[in-house]
């Protein structure tokens, strides 16, 4: 009976225990709010540029090839230089071209000669046929005689042509002026007609810049190119490879002629000067389009902006959980908080980048308060206080839980 008795009161013990065990434990103080520094978002009128990638092009590029065949006597240019038009560049074994040449010269001569006997004896033997004191048939060889000379004579001029012609390209000269390349032969490499390639030349001021656009821009491209003839001031210019900015301007030449269905592209190309030949052709840069559009734009600190998976996001600031059909923020508030401020993640459409802020097209309005430091350690519906209450709001998380929160976990 003893034991029984014991058995129960150690049972009644342990019940008491629990419940004052259970009795004496507090409910965990919410997360406190994590502090931030909010900015609230204005459209202001901004100047910005529009960049797009670029590749500088000659306006005229042809690899020199030559007409005759023979072998290279004489390399008469510096590679890598400017060159002149009419600048004599390469010399191709001339010798059977002069002689060719002296020859047809020779043969329009004798051709001549002949022209001139038979146009004599054509003369007399028509006076004579007029007086009846010849024969007919004299007179029509005669005639005959005189046409076939002036033929003859035709056909030596132009193998005389020909002659000079031949005789003429194996000299190659400069099309244009520009900056010849590297050269592909050596004294002594016979040349194949229209096949060996000697150099190439291209000319390099003014110097093109292609770059391509959206067709949804084409409208405002237009624009600008009725208007070239009146252009504005520094609206395009240039950064070079080493990120300098290139002294000169440029104006809009031409828009190509259709938009590629596979892209939706369309090229432009800008005309720029170069007279200090600092563009050669081939070399990415970037071109910097000003922006016309005159209306106030909301401009953001970059740091405000999350990315994630390709998609921009920033934490608009809410004293309560938002509410509403017409919110677009992802989620309420953790938990039922309807207390305080949050921060709630709100897809944007960014624009041009602006030194150390950035343009926001579309997501967000002027008046807006988005948390501008402090955005790594939020997430969807955080509580936060913001610069002003921050004081506050930690003195208040850290008397609700009756201790010390580690600096880690704020």
């Amino acid at each position: 009976m003893n034991g029984i008795m014991n058995r129960r009161s150690v049972a009644v013990a342990t019940l008491c225990s629990i419940f004052l065990f259970s009795c004496g434990q507090k409910q965990p103080p919410p997360p406190p709010a994590i502090p931030v520094n909010l900015y609230t978002v204005t459209a202001q009128p901004v100047v910005y540029y529009d960049r797009y990638t670029a590749t500088t092009v000659a306006l005229s590029q042809v690899n020199l090839l030559p007409e005759v065949q023979g072998y290279i006597t004489g390399i008469f240019f510096t590679e890598g230089t400017s060159v002149k038009k009419g600048q004599k560049l390469y010399e191709i074994d001339r010798r059977i071209y002069q002689a060719n040449y002296n020859t047809a010269a020779a043969n329009l001569k004798v051709a001549e000669g002949n022209l001139k006997q038979a146009q004599q004896d054509a003369d007399r033997y028509e006076y004579l046929y007029n007086n009846k004191a010849v024969a007919k048939q004299l007179y029509d060889h005669a005639m005959i005689t005189l046409e076939n000379s002036r033929n003859a004579s035709k056909s030596a001029q132009e193998a005389l042509k020909n002659a000079n012609t031949n005789l003429t390209y194996s000299v190659i000269s400069a099309p244009f002026d520009g900056t010849v390349g590297f050269s592909q032969v050596k004294l002594g490499d016979l040349m194949t007609v229209g096949q060996t390639v000697l150099a190439t030349i291209s000319s390099d001021n003014p110097m093109g810049v292609d770059f391509l656009i959206n067709e949804k821009q084409l409208p405002a491209f237009d624009n600008l190119e009725k208007t070239r003839h009146a252009p504005i001031d520094s609206l395009f210019t240039l950064i070079l490879p080493s990120s300098a900015m290139y002294a000169y301007t440029g104006t809009i030449a031409v828009i190509d002629r259709a938009v590629n269905p596979q892209t939706g592209s369309i090229r432009i190309r800008l005309h720029f000067p170069n007279p200090k030949s600092e563009l050669r052709a081939g070399m990415s840069c970037v071109v910097r389009v000003h922006n016309q559009d005159p209306a106030p734009q909301l401009l953001i600190p970059n740091r405000a902006v999350v990315e994630e998976m390709g998609e921009y996001f920033v934490y608009v600031a809410r004293d309560s959980a938002p509410g509403g059909t017409g919110d677009t923020t992802r989620q309420h508030a953790p938990g039922g908080q309807r207390g305080g401020t949050f921060a709630y993640q709100k897809k944007v459409f960014l624009g041009a980048t602006l030194g150390p802020n950035v343009i926001v097209r579309n997501g967000i309005a002027g008046g807006d308060r988005i948390v501008s430091d402090g955005v790594q350690s939020l997430h969807n519906g955080s509580s936060i206080a913001p610069a002003a209450d921050r004081s506050a709001a930690r003195a208040e998380a850290d008397g609700g839980a009756g201790q010390n929160i580690p600096q880690g976990r704020r």
